[in-house]
């Protein structure tokens, strides 16, 4: 081990038996090392560099004496012939409690500027994925007190839902709010993984999260846009390891926030490239299947804890053919779509109705009423979608009777399905509404009767429960 750095013999993941070897190739991200005597294993991380900063996972055996490895750091300043230790032990990731209210890289280091965190308990970030016998086969429903959500894309606890939008629509501020009221309601915690997010988003996330006081009861991993695509792929494994600890050894339901799953198979094209493997259809890697499989199927229930996943998708030039999607798609249980025309409209949370939906939404599921009440409701606002145009040319005058009241019941149902949030709460002065299904069942009910045919269409705007309407609306027009 001469001229290894004294920090490389020493550090605390190589406490296993080590192997030193030698770099013989790079190619950008992609390594290769021969060890003269035993090979390290498949996933085990290798260290080299100044103070073993640069950290390489070992992803082939290239030959009885050879391994290549992709570098989770920058390999600038890495030379042919520079000494590689083994650690024996694959990446890992400190879990527990004390991760609490901090924001942490893939490798487990604080980014935050808080202290480093020593000892404990570390983890592999390659976890096998729950056994079917300890899984819940139940299907429940995750109530997170967003009415537009609960009733029209309920999620499954334990399910993975896929939340489409653009930038401005008011995705990360639905996100802070599922944050806030899953440590409110489900004593549960909430896990933020950012995947190729950006230095700016990484940042806003941080700060709205401690001012609106969830951070408390949230983790926050990121794997930035400017980091090397190795660590891109791997930090979704790093989060998940970090929620199944809460999930089996803290018994506590999970919420985990992905932002964004294109960026991840994104990440693992670039690896496939670097590797040298042939692309696949539109030139994504051919292991993209699988590689999106082992993510996404250890995000699962047990009979004390749940993971529940809602995940931000991108859609490549809204082509919803593309294999990024359509193979995204076939792991989730429910789509929330955000749409940039309803916020222009002041409709927040602004949650497309009509394309939105969920395999949860059966009466099997969720029993008749709410089902009966859903289908009504998309059918009167599919029916207002389809008489705007006419209203644009001829006027509402020009309309039926029983146009009109289509139209009234819609418009209504609209302002009713907006919600004022906790998380925005220092933003618009307004106290942010939690409203059970029970209640947002029943004043659909009651608009789609129209008890408040009479009303004002803006006392129903931005209120919680339909009670808060009476007020403004002179009473119940029942």
């Amino acid at each position: 081990m001469n001229g290894m750095p004294e920090c490389i013999q020493t550090g605390g993941e190589m406490a296993g038996m080590e192997l030193l070897g030698t770099v013989v190739s790079i190619r950008g991200s992609v390594v290769d090392v021969r060890f003269p005597e035993n090979l390290p294993a498949v996933n085990h991380a290798l260290r080299t560099g100044a103070e073993g900063k640069i950290v390489i996972e070992v992803v082939a055996h290239q030959s009885a004496d050879t391994v290549r490895g992709i570098a989770l750091t920058p390999t600038q300043g890495l030379s042919r012939g520079a000494p590689v230790i083994a650690t024996g032990l694959p990446l890992r990731v400190p879990v527990g409690k004390r991760l609490l209210g901090r924001m942490l890289n893939v490798f487990g280091a604080p980014i935050d500027g808080g202290e480093s965190f020593e000892g404990g308990e570390w983890r592999s970030i390659h976890q096998p994925p729950l056994p079917l016998a300890r899984r819940s086969a139940k299907m429940e429903m995750f109530e997170t007190g967003i009415k537009a959500i609960d009733l029209l894309s309920p999620l499954e606890r334990g399910g993975k839902a896929g939340m489409f939008g653009g930038a401005g629509v008011g995705k990360t501020v639905v996100i802070a709010e599922l944050i806030h009221n899953m440590a409110g309601r489900y004593q549960g915690v909430s896990l933020f993984c950012g995947i190729g997010e950006r230095c700016r988003e990484a940042e806003e996330t941080y700060r709205e999260m401690l001012e609106s006081g969830v951070l408390e009861r949230a983790v926050l991993m990121f794997g930035q846009m400017n980091e090397a695509p190795g660590a891109r792929f791997r930090v979704g494994h790093a989060a998940l390891t970090i929620a199944e600890y809460f999930r089996d050894e803290e018994k506590q339901d999970v919420l985990l926030l992905i932002d964004n799953i294109f960026r991840f198979i994104q990440a693992g094209t670039e690896v496939s490239g670097l590797m040298g493997r042939i692309p696949s259809r539109v030139g994504y890697q051919p292991t993209l299947a699988t590689e999106l499989a082992e993510l996404e199927e250890r995000i699962s229930s047990s009979r004390t804890g749940a993971i529940t996943s809602v995940q931000a998708v991108y859609v490549p030039a809204d082509d919803f053919t593309d294999p990024s999607a359509s193979h995204t798609f076939s792991h989730l249980s429910a789509s929330v779509v955000l749409s940039r025309k309803r916020a222009a409209q002041g409709f927040y949370p602004a949650i497309d109705p009509l394309a939105s939906n969920s395999k949860m939404l059966n009466p099997a599921v969720v029993g008749d009423r709410h089902y009966r009440v859903a289908q009504d409701v998309r059918r009167m606002l599919a029916e207002y979608e389809e008489l705007k145009d006419i209203i644009a040319m001829l006027g509402l005058e020009e309309l039926s009777e029983m146009d009109r009241r289509t139209v009234n019941r819609a418009r209504r149902l609209e302002r009713f399905l907006t919600q004022p949030f906790f998380a925005t709460e220092q933003f618009t002065g307004q106290p942010g509404r939690w409203v059970g299904l029970e209640q947002t069942l029943t004043g659909c009910e009651r608009i789609l009767a129209d008890h408040y045919a009479d009303a004002p269409e803006n006392a129903l705007y931005m209120i919680g429960t339909i009670d808060e309407a009476k007020l403004d609306a002179g009473g119940d027009k029942a």
